[in-house]
């Protein structure tokens, strides 16, 4: 990638692009999750959770999006690849085949917190580096705040 001139200083830019590419490998990792939840997804509550699965894969998809544009904006290269998912990601992964309504429940709660949680540490570490960068990570962070209150009260 060609240097992108910034206002950000060179060690700034550095601490925010690592945050930035971890939060993109959450948000990949979690739109993957959630759509192989989607479509394996068995139980009374069927439709209803299926439903909410693709609310979880959309907001995922659009904040890993805007994630990558920001590394990109600040001069650093995003890397969405499978393989470096699969290297870094932080996130338990499901089982395959047919997933009950009250196993997915509980393991997209608990995902949704432990992105959250990593969200709040990124949100705190660009405070100070770049605050352009914290705004959009809250913005994710309300989201899947969201997420996970309408998952964890189905507990």
């Amino acid at each position: 990638m060609t240097m992108v001139k910034t206002s950000l200083t060179d060690d700034a830019r550095k601490a925010t692009g690592t945050v930035l590419q971890e939060a993109l490998v959450d948000l990949i990792d979690l739109h993957l999750l959630a759509k192989q939840a989607h479509w394996n997804l068995t139980g009374r509550n069927f439709r209803s959770i299926h439903l909410q699965l693709d609310e979880v894969v959309d907001l995922a998809r659009e904040h890993a999006d805007e994630v990558a544009e920001r590394a990109a904006a600040i001069g650093v290269n995003p890397d969405g690849r499978a393989r470096t998912v699969a290297e870094h990601s932080k996130l338990h992964q499901l089982e395959t085949g047919d997933l009950p309504d009250d196993k997915v429940v509980a393991a997209v709660t608990d995902m949704l917190a432990d992105v959250s949680r990593r969200f709040r540490d990124h949100i705190e570490t660009t405070e100070d580096t770049d605050p352009v960068t914290q705004d959009l990570l809250i913005a994710a962070a309300q989201d899947i705040d969201k997420q996970h209150w309408m998952f964890a009260v189905q507990r």
